[in-house]
């Protein structure tokens, strides 16, 4: 019995800010884009570089994690599986889309930065909290 094997690992930037909604069984899912860049030289000397774009899709766990901690601009490691989706709008045109669905997803570049952004959703999950919390609430 032969297997086949569809994994990809990018490194790259976020375009946009993760954007999350959820199923209709009330799943979650977050959609965002990640550019990767390469340049080489040319025969002549000439220096040349490209930008590559994907969409990235993450489900359930990875889902709620990649809306809470990644901000457009910052650097991400992202593994997943290559997906195609076809799909036919409103006028009947067909349309294709391929896709990473991503199972492991990592925050890269400066401390600084991950750091800040780690704190800066630490905070706004406490301060949320403090905004949620009624004394009425506890008895004692």
């Amino acid at each position: 019995m032969s297997r086949g094997l569809n994994k990809v690992m990018i490194i790259g930037h976020l375009g946009r800010d993760p954007e999350m909604r959820y199923t209709p069984s009330g799943r979650p899912v977050t959609t965002f884009t990640v550019a990767t860049s390469r340049s080489w030289n040319s025969a002549n000397g000439e220096r040349h570089s490209e930008t590559e774009w994907f969409n990235v899709v993450a489900w359930g766990n990875l889902a709620e994690i990649c809306k809470q901690y990644l901000t457009k601009g910052q650097q991400v490691y992202i593994e997943g599986r290559l997906q195609t989706r076809k799909w036919d709008d409103k006028e009947g045109v067909k349309h294709t889309s391929v896709e990473i669905v991503a199972n492991e997803m990592m925050m890269l570049g400066d401390r600084r930065e991950t750091s800040q952004a780690s704190q800066s959703a630490e905070s706004a999950a406490a301060e949320n909290f403090e905004d949620q919390v009624d004394e009425d609430e506890f008895p004692f």
